[in-house]
């Protein structure tokens, strides 16, 4: 078995079990002390930053990045990014509705609607700039510019998961879940996306012959 698919197998096993706590109500305590934990250390400053952090994974963005990156990158790459991203992307909405846990009411700096599990934030930024992260590994020769990339990148991820928290739309566990399912799901795409091409590309090279 490949790399690739234990890590997602793994990943969405842990998604599973947080899930299923989520959904048998085993850690409202333990997301209610930790989010009330965080809000005690609030200040005007920490608000603007996570504010302007939280931006980073809103629709309009990752609109604006992905675009650019589109033109950007190669044929392979765009398709591997956008299978990524809608898959995603439809899974999250898909499971909200599905799962349907309200937000936290209370103490929120930002005006967010909908379901809190998943967090579609951290799974948007975590699909995003994580199949980056992967294009990066992937191209990139010089190794001290990829390790400085990598390294903002994912301090951008976690930073985005902590800022939902921060700003009172979510649970830890929305995040973490997020996390942990995003992870299934982009290595596992990227694999099957992968076979895809490469077997496309070989049935046309068989063709021309």
């Amino acid at each position: 078995m490949k790399k690739r698919h234990i890590i997602s197998i793994i990943s969405f096993l842990f998604f599973l079990i947080i899930t299923i706590l989520v959904l048998i109500n085993k850690v409202n305590s333990l997301d209610e002390s930790i989010y009330h934990f965080i809000m005690n250390y609030r200040s005007k400053v920490l608000d603007n930053f996570f504010v302007i952090i939280t931006e980073f994974a809103n629709p309009i963005p990752v609109i604006i990045i992905f675009t650019m990156l589109v033109i950007a990158l190669k044929r392979k790459e765009e398709i591997i990014l956008s299978v990524n991203l809608l898959t995603t992307l439809t899974t999250n909405q898909l499971l909200k509705r599905i799962i349907m846990r309200p937000r936290p009411d209370h103490l929120r700096i930002v005006k967010e609607s909908g379901f809190s599990y998943p967090s579609g934030h951290a799974m948007m930024s975590l699909c995003l700039y994580g199949t980056l992260i992967y294009l990066i590994i992937k191209r990139m020769k010089n190794k001290k510019i990829k390790i400085l990339l990598i390294s903002l990148l994912s301090l951008l991820i976690l930073l985005i998961g902590f800022s939902r928290i921060y700003v009172g739309v979510h649970y830890p566990t929305d995040v973490i879940g997020g996390y942990f399912l995003t992870i299934a799901i982009v290595t596992e795409m990227i694999t099957l996306t992968n076979n895809r091409l490469r077997g496309k590309k070989k049935h046309d090279k068989d063709g021309n012959k």
